[in-house]
């Protein structure tokens, strides 16, 4: 099968096409047929270092897949080839959705939604699920609460703004001006303009935030949180002000996205009804997943970028 590789650890030039073994399912495992592959911010950070992931003796980049099933291994029952599929497998393990063939867990996938294609599908899990584990899992966002998402034209904002929205949540957004109409049509009951506003001294009263920055903008999201609010920050445990959080009397914690069934399934089914429609910014062959790199380190996006494999 054509796969692209990391031939080393660096820049966007180290991803190079090649041709590979096709992997075969295990027990309890399906073998997908590759359609569409999601990019991610996980996906450059890893090529960079190799940080975090236990790379298999061929490191195959990237996460998020749609495509159909090709076979099932011994004890599936959920799945049977042909069946349309999406997920994001052994996250955070190697999964190789950069591939024309993945295997993984049956549980780690689901039904695509039917009423999107293949690249829109791919769009969803890594980010979605990320969103949905945060909000709904971790937060447990409640009709009428106030909900702040920071970056909300990003990847993970944009999906969060909607399924905050799909929760009954009053929904905040950060982004630049030129962003504000699609957050409005998305859901978004306000937004900020972080690059002339300062959000701590605009927003008040918030049950939840959403960050996916850290840093200073996670430190300074417990000003605007009501008393027994909750943060839920997203780079890593380091960026959680835990100390000033406790202090202040709100929660704050880190959440690292998992596999989960169930949340797939949720997720397909806030897009069949018309309740969450993933952003595509860009699309590109396989072939150029260096180009999509480049272009997704520039964190100048709307949305996702997805390849196409078949």
């Amino acid at each position: 099968m054509r796969a692209v590789v990391i031939s080393q650890w660096g820049g966007p030039e180290v991803l190079t096409e090649v041709e590979t073994d096709r992997p075969e399912p295990g027990l309890n495992e399906i073998l997908v047929r590759v359609h569409a592959a999601g990019v991610n911010p996980v996906d450059w950070k890893t090529r960079a270092s190799g940080a975090l992931i236990d790379w298999a003796e061929v490191p195959i980049s990237g996460w998020d897949v749609s495509g159909t099933v090709e076979a099932v291994g011994p004890g599936v029952t959920l799945y049977r080839a042909g069946d349309e599929v999406y997920g994001m497998p052994l996250f955070p393990r190697q999964a190789g959705g950069y591939a024309e063939y993945v295997v993984g867990p049956a549980r780690h996938f689901a039904r695509k939604p039917a009423s999107l294609d293949h690249v829109q599908a791919a769009a969803l899990p890594l980010a979605a699920l990320t969103a949905w584990q945060a909000l709904v899992d971790g937060a447990e966002v409640r009709p009428g609460e106030r909900v702040l998402v920071h970056a909300a034209a990003g990847g993970v904002g944009h999906l969060a703004v909607q399924i905050a929205k799909a929760r009954g949540a009053y929904v905040i957004g950060t982004a630049s001006a030129a962003k504000h109409g699609l957050l409005r049509e998305l859901g978004a009951d306000e937004v900020v303009d972080y690059r002339s506003q300062d959000f701590a001294e605009v927003v008040a009263d918030v049950d939840v935030v959403l960050d996916a920055l850290g840093g200073e903008v996670a430190r300074r999201s417990l000003e605007v949180l009501k008393p027994g609010g909750r943060l839920v920050t997203l780079p890593g445990p380091d960026s959680v002000p835990a100390a000033e959080a406790a202090e202040r009397g709100v929660h704050a914690a880190w959440t690292l996205v998992e596999p989960d069934r169930k949340g797939l399934e949720e997720i397909a089914s806030l897009a069949d009804r018309g309740q969450l429609k993933p952003l595509v910014d860009t699309v590109l062959p396989l072939a150029q997943a260096a180009k999509a790199h480049e272009i997704g380190e520039l964190g100048r996006t709307t949305g996702k970028i997805v390849l196409t494999v078949v």
